[in-house]
């Protein structure tokens, strides 16, 4: 069931959004997202269970990643869509944004 809501509806994304959309560039089962997420991060994000899925949930909802074939019946395997590879794009320009007015405000 996809909500419509506009893409700005769903900017800002969440710092645990974000990474499991960028994690999601090529199909991952829940603990590959973990997994991927801990690396990126340095271990900074240490992501549970149920944060992970209530986030996967809505993400889906929202259109911005599907479930894709997995080759075990016990594993769900995720992939972000055009969609949502448009909302990362939006995020990142907007973190663009915020280092340079912060870098520019910081110098002065």
């Amino acid at each position: 069931m996809n909500k419509s809501k506009n893409a700005e509806d769903l900017l800002p994304l969440t710092e645990t959004s974000f990474y499991i959309l960028i994690s999601l560039m090529e199909p991952l089962h829940g603990y590959g997202i973990l997994k991927k997420i801990e690396e990126m991060t340095h271990g900074r994000i240490l992501m549970g269970a149920g944060t992970l899925y209530g986030a996967l949930k809505n993400l889906v909802e929202n259109g911005l990643i599907v479930e894709v074939e997995s080759d075990s019946e016990r594993r769900r395997n995720y992939q972000i869509t055009e969609t949502g590879r448009a909302q990362v794009t939006r995020e990142v320009d907007r973190y663009e944004e915020l280092l340079v007015n912060a870098r520019r405000e910081i110098e002065k």
